[in-house]
């Protein structure tokens, strides 16, 4: 069993879909930490899930661009993202069978540099076993990214995770972000191509 569904917890009625959903695009919560960023921009959670879906995918946190859209990776790197599933946009953005649940459901900003910022914590430790427990088990999970990795795998370098990819299949499939800053990453490791994108794509087919 991945380790952050261990963290799990019975559902109770107050977090029932859709109301689950409707709590979470009204949280606010960190409307001081963004206000406080180079960016200083507004909360605006991108919730993209609906009970009985069959794929989990699991991301970091909002870019500028879904901030924007309101739309999860609405940008390259969902491009990127849904060529490695072998999925064209209608199906990836159909909440019956792709849930999309970042580890931060809001765009955290960006540092004076001009940095993406990591996802604030205290949206996981807010909605994360709430958004589990009503989505149930799921048949095929993508951990997109170190943060995603570590919270449903426990500690470990996102390459290790991603290149151990086979202790985890068929049920749960780790892979690097899909962003474009990550093309170098990809030609060092080509067997990420090679070998795990065929086996995933797959899957996917399978599951849907």
């Amino acid at each position: 069993m991945p380790y952050g569904y261990m963290k799990g917890r019975a559902l109770d009625h107050a977090d029932s879909a859709p109301g689950l959903v409707a709590r979470i695009e009204a949280c606010r919560i960190c409307t001081d930490r963004f206000a406080a960023t180079a960016t200083a921009h507004a909360p605006r959670p991108v919730v993209w899930f609906r009970p009985g879906a069959q794929v989990l995918v699991v991301g970091q946190a909002p870019g500028a661009r879904v901030h924007a859209s309101g739309r999860p990776f609405t940008d390259p790197s969902g491009d990127r993202l849904r060529d490695w599933m072998g999925v064209d946009a209608e199906t990836f953005y159909d909440r019956d069978r792709i849930a999309i649940v970042p580890m931060a459901f809001c765009f955290p900003g960006y540092d004076a540099k001009g940095s993406d910022l990591p996802p604030p914590p205290i949206c996981a430790r807010t909605w994360r076993d709430r958004v589990m427990a009503a989505l149930g088990p799921m048949d095929l999970t993508l951990l997109v990214g170190g943060a995603a990795q570590r919270w449903h795998l426990g500690p470990g370098r996102v390459t290790d995770t991603v290149a151990r990819w086979r202790d985890h299949a068929p049920r749960v499939f780790p892979l690097p972000h899909p962003s474009w800053r990550n093309t170098a990453w990809l030609k060092r490791n080509p067997w990420f191509e090679a070998d795990l994108l065929p086996v995933l794509r797959a899957r996917v087919k399978e599951v849907l």
